[in-house]
């Protein structure tokens, strides 16, 4: 599987889903026009950009950025277009198997950056992108606390609990990923210290740009089956996501769409 960068979508014609197939990001890419050429962008802004994205995160296996446009248009703060792919990307315990992603019409404030002043983003920017999430690396993702933390929250109110257990504590949280369905599986951790398996089943739609909804879900708590009355809940990720495609593969999540990045 490769990343198109000009599509911003997936090519599985490197291998199918879930083969393990890497990014192909070692290809150059094409210079531009020499009357649409920068070099401060091809010399100086791509390898610095490039630079601090390594610093943000913990760990990246392939990384390359390329910023476009002329001196002039950079020189003003105005960036035509910004295009950024990696994989094996690791940020803040989330694992990104596979990330392609392509900013335009990009507006900051370079005139005062210069002159000593925070780089800032003057106007939103939409980023249209594509992510390739693994099995393996999404089951590492739930150690971290950023996303164990997430999914305690989101499930607190779809179980049936005590009114007395105001917070949930998951251990040995796993997803399997088939054709069209999640499954996860945890034991929930009581106060008293007991262990109640617990599994979740459910397919997942776009119910609208900004929401998936589940889908036919059943649930299993200490091996019994529960009624579930969340058949079409909704999760919505805000006014600022717009989710064009998922697709669920054995093994794999494919996720296109767009975020609006506002200053």
């Amino acid at each position: 599987m490769t990343v198109d960068r000009n599509s911003l979508q997936f090519d599985n014609r490197g291998g199918a889903a879930g083969s393990g197939g890497t990014a192909d990001l070692g290809a150059e890419p094409l210079p531009p026009p020499p009357s649409q050429g920068s070099r401060i962008a091809s010399a100086v802004l791509s390898p610095a950009v490039q630079l601090w994205l390594r610093s943000q995160v913990q760990q990246v296996d392939e990384l390359k950025v390329k910023i476009e446009g002329s001196d002039r248009q950079i020189f003003s703060g105005a960036i035509p277009k910004v295009t950024a792919a990696a994989r094996g990307a690791v940020y803040k315990g989330l694992h990104l198997t596979e990330v392609a992603i392509e900013g335009c019409g990009i507006r900051i404030n370079l005139g005062q950056a210069l002159k000593g002043q925070p780089l800032r983003l003057i106007e939103s920017v939409p980023v249209t992108g594509v992510l390739r999430l693994s099995q393996a690396d999404l089951n590492a993702s739930l150690k971290a606390p950023l996303l164990a933390d997430a999914l305690s929250e989101f499930l607190l109110p779809l179980l049936p609990l005590t009114d007395s257990e105001k917070s949930l504590k998951l251990q040995n949280s796993q997803v399997v990923i088939e054709a069209g369905l999640l499954t996860l599986s945890a034991a929930i951790l009581r106060a008293g210290g007991t262990q109640i398996p617990f599994v979740l089943r459910t397919g997942l739609r776009i119910a609208s740009g900004r929401e998936l909804m589940f889908e036919a879900p059943e649930m299993e708590m200490d091996g019994e089956l529960k009624s579930s009355d969340f058949n079409g809940f909704k999760i919505d990720f805000g006014p600022e996501v717009e989710i064009e495609e998922l697709i669920l593969s054995p093994g794999e999540i494919v996720c296109r769409g767009g975020i609006r990045v506002l200053p």
